[in-house]
C-alpha cells in the first residue's frame, strides 16, 4: 500500500513539475498582459513581442526554449515579451485577430508591436510552425533577420 501511495505522489509531483515548465499560462488574461507590456514598452522605449502558441504544441515549446536560450540576448532589453495561449485555436482569438490573425497558418506565431501598438512585423505564413526542424540556430537566424531587424 505504501508503494502505491509513494508511486502516486511521485507521479503527481512529476506532473506538477512538468506543468510548471510549460511556456504558456493557460489562465492568463492575454489582453491585460498586453496592456501592461505596452505601458512598459512606452516607459522603456522598447517594442513588444507577442508570441502566440500553446503548451500542447512541440514547435511552440521549441521556440520558447530558444527564446530562453540561444536567442535570449537578442530579445532581452529590446522587447517586452507576452506569451499568448491560443489553446486549440479556441482561446484569445480576439487578440490574434486584432493583429491580423498571425496564427491562421500555424503556431507558434510572433508579432512585433511598437510601443504605440502598431504592427512592426508579423509572421503570417506559419514561418515558425516548424521550429523543431529549425533548431536553435535556425530560430536565432529567423528572429535576428525578421524580429530584431524590425526593432
Amino acid at each position: 500500500m505504501n508503494r502505491v501511495l509513494a508511486s502516486m505522489v511521485t507521479a503527481a509531483l512529476a506532473f506538477a513539475l512538468q506543468a510548471a515548465e510549460l511556456p504558456y499560462d493557460e489562465h492568463a488574461n492575454a489582453a491585460a498582459d498586453l496592456r501592461r507590456a505596452l505601458v512598459a514598452a512606452q516607459s522603456n522605449r522598447s517594442d513588444v513581442l507577442l508570441v502566440f502558441g500553446a503548451n500542447w504544441c512541440p514547435d511552440c515549446r521549441e521556440l520558447d526554449k530558444a527564446l530562453n536560450g540561444s536567442s535570449r540576448a537578442l530579445i532581452a532589453g529590446r522587447f517586452q515579451v507576452v506569451k499568448i495561449d491560443v489553446g486549440r485555436f479556441d482561446k484569445n482569438l480576439d487578440v490574434a485577430n486584432q493583429y491580423g490573425n498571425p496564427i491562421q497558418k500555424g503556431i507558434p506565431a510572433v508579432v512585433v508591436l511598437s510601443a504605440d501598438n502598431q504592427i512592426v512585423y508579423s509572421s503570417k505564413a506559419g514561418e515558425l510552425a516548424n521550429a523543431r526542424r529549425m533548431g536553435q540556430t535556425g530560430i536565432y537566424d529567423f528572429l535576428s533577420s525578421h524580429v530584431a531587424a524590425a526593432n
